[in-house]
């Protein structure tokens, strides 16, 4: 081969994208990765919050430096959001624009291709892995719509899919590459044994919010109060974060779960009022809209089942915004009252 090829990755920070550089690497092409922030990520989002002290997709980084790979990181969260407002191959069971989702990266990685003389993308992507979005004619529509025609490898199928530009030209030894396809993994679990390959992340699901039915439905929620044009990326962020009550179109209530979620909250309150129990250990809430006077009671006594004075017969509760301080005297909510507006 007189030109070694030079390929740009979607690395997850998975066991398919990593063995992906691998295989392609044996194949005698050079790689390098680029990984996404889209605002949705779970991994992410403990990290901004405060859940893990670990950087912004910390397995794509820990592979990359396992295997030998360069991985850029890049913050997509505001180009994504109209995508998953609107996507154009619609929904899968939730808010997922799975599809929509694939293309986008994939259009953003021909981009970095072009910009850097790159040969070829690659996906660590396995034919029938996923029932809808990993069939043949599938795959074929996101390469077209990518605009990566002839140059979208899939080293792990590649030997089950047409030949690329890079395979017919001889840079990339397509003998080399693999024909795995279904949902089973023993394959791939071979074959990092044999490349020691270590610290990927496990195959758990759930590394997207948009995939989750809890988020799904505050996230439906937001865009019906909120409208979709209005929404933000910080909008959508704070929706991981807390239980979620709406009140009334104009008001919605978030209760921290844990000290870490409290912490989080607190830095909310100069712009909304927040809310805390006193005399018992207590969560941090945040109210976001415009409060009636019929609507402190409510808001206080939500706030107060949460507590560790939920079983006393009333509950004091502090309202704070800025330099303003409401008091409020209340009994704790009832579960019918917490399931009337839990989202």
């Amino acid at each position: 081969m007189s030109k070694k090829a030079k390929g740009i990755g979607l690395l997850s920070g998975g066991l398919d994208s990593a063995l992906a550089c691998l295989v392609l690497r044996d194949a005698g092409a050079d790689v390098e990765c680029l990984h996404f922030f889209t605002g949705f990520c779970v991994t992410g989002h403990n990290s901004r919050v405060g859940r893990k002290e670990r950087p912004i997709a910390n397995h794509a980084l820990q592979v990359g430096a396992e295997i030998g790979v360069p991985v850029e990181l890049i913050d997509i969260s505001e180009e994504y959001l109209p995508v998953v407002l609107r996507p154009r191959f619609g929904y899968g069971k939730h808010m997922n624009p799975c599809i929509d989702c694939r293309v986008f990266m994939l259009e953003k990685a021909r981009e970095h291709m072009e910009e850097t003389g790159a040969d070829f993308v690659f996906t660590g992507e396995v034919l029938g892995q996923r029932p809808m979005s990993q069939v043949k004619s599938a795959l074929r529509s996101v390469e077209l719509a990518a605009g990566l025609e002839g140059q979208l490898l899939r080293p792990l199928s590649a030997r089950l899919l047409p030949p690329t530009d890079v395979e017919n030209r001889g840079l990339v030894d397509r003998e080399k590459l693999l024909a795995i396809a279904g949902r089973g993994r023993k394959i791939q679990i071979e074959l990092a044994e044999r490349y020691g390959l270590t610290r990927f992340m496990q195959p758990a699901g759930g590394c997207c919010f948009l995939t989750d039915k809890a988020y799904s439905a505050k996230f439906k929620d937001a865009i019906r109060h909120r409208g979709g044009e209005n929404l933000r990326v910080e909008d959508v962020f704070i929706l991981g974060v807390g239980r979620h009550f709406r009140l009334s179109p104009r008001l919605k209530l978030i209760v921290g779960r844990d000290k870490i979620e409290n912490d989080f909250l607190h830095h909310y309150k100069d712009d909304h009022w927040s809310a805390g129990v006193l005399g018992f250990a207590g969560p941090t809430a945040i109210v976001i809209g415009e409060i009636s006077d019929e609507d402190w009671d409510e808001i206080a006594s939500i706030v107060a089942r949460y507590s560790d004075g939920k079983g006393e017969p009333a509950i004091e509760v502090k309202f704070t915004r800025g330099d303003h301080v409401k008091l409020i005297t209340v009994p704790p909510a009832s579960s019918e009252t917490l399931a009337r507006y839990r989202l």
